[in-house]
Formats: structure tokens, C-alpha cells, sequence
């Protein structure tokens, strides 16, 4: 194993275990606090996180990118890009369904926390699940292409 496939395990690993914590562990606490809670600690992710994903998510693909790139001319190329393009694939949907509903979010103050508002992050909430299946599935097909 070389230290671009180490990066790129690193990289998207972590990136994928960021939004797996939201899903499985963030989330579900928030759901539990009162209304005032929620309204004042789900703006404060969402600025935090929006300022780092964005970056996060772009080194990972290029980490992917230049990963099938290295193997162009192996039979793993195959499962390379299929993981790049499901990478590609949950940017384009979190530029689509999460990241509108996050930026309001972001903006939102505590008169704001309106049953709509409630509404909007269970929308986010069934998206972004979506998201971190499609990335675990990029992730399963990038390690058995790299052979892992």
C-alpha cells in the first residue's frame, strides 16, 4: 500500500465517519432536546459544518480522482470509478436537497425554530441518510479495488 492509497483511506474515512456521527449519534440527541435547545445548537452545526465539509468533500474527490487515475491502466480502474462517481454523485446531492436546507438552518435564530423549520431538518435528516449510504458504498467500492 502506497501513501496516496493511505491519504485517500484516511480522507474519505474519516469524512465518512464526520457524517455517520451526525446520522447515528448528533441527530437523534438533538431530536430529544427542547425546541429553544435545538433552535440555538442546530444553527451552530450547521455554520461549523458547513464551513469544513465543502473542503473535506472536494480533497476527497480529488484524492479519488487522482487514485483511479494511478490504476487507469489496471482492472481495478472499474471499481475506482464506480467509487468516484458515487462520490460525485452524493456532492451533487447535497448541492440539490442538503445544502439549501442547511443554509437556512445556519441562518435560522430561535424565532425562527418553526414547525416548518422542524419539518425542513427531518427532510435534511432522511437526505443526508441517503448520503452516507451512498458514500459507505463508494468507500466498500474503493477498498476492494485497492484490494483491501
Amino acid at each position: 500500500m502506497n501513501k496516496l492509497n493511505v491519504v485517500t483511506i484516511l480522507c474519505i474515512g474519516l469524512l465518512i465517519g464526520a457524517e455517520l456521527t451526525v446520522s447515528v449519534f448528533l441527530n437523534p440527541i438533538l431530536w430529544k432536546l427542547d425546541s429553544s435547545a435545538q433552535a440555538t445548537a442546530i444553527p451552530l452545526f450547521a455554520r461549523r459544518l458547513g464551513k469544513a465539509m465543502p473542503f473535506w468533500y472536494i480533497a476527497s474527490l480529488i484524492l479519488l480522482l487522482w487514485e483511479t487515475f494511478t490504476h487507469r491502466h489496471e482492472s481495478v480502474v472499474v471499481k475506482l470509478g464506480v467509487a468516484t462517481a458515487l462520490w460525485v454523485t452524493a456532492i451533487a446531492l447535497s448541492l440539490v436537497s442538503l445544502v439549501p436546507i442547511a443554509n437556512r438552518m445556519a441562518r435560522m435564530d430561535l424565532n425562527g425554530w418553526t414547525e416548518s423549520a422542524q419539518r425542513a431538518l427531518r427532510k435534511w435528516d432522511g437526505f443526508h441518510r441517503v448520503r452516507v449510504a451512498v458514500l459507505v458504498v463508494a468507500m466498500i467500492f474503493f477498498l476492494t479495488g485497492l484490494g483491501i
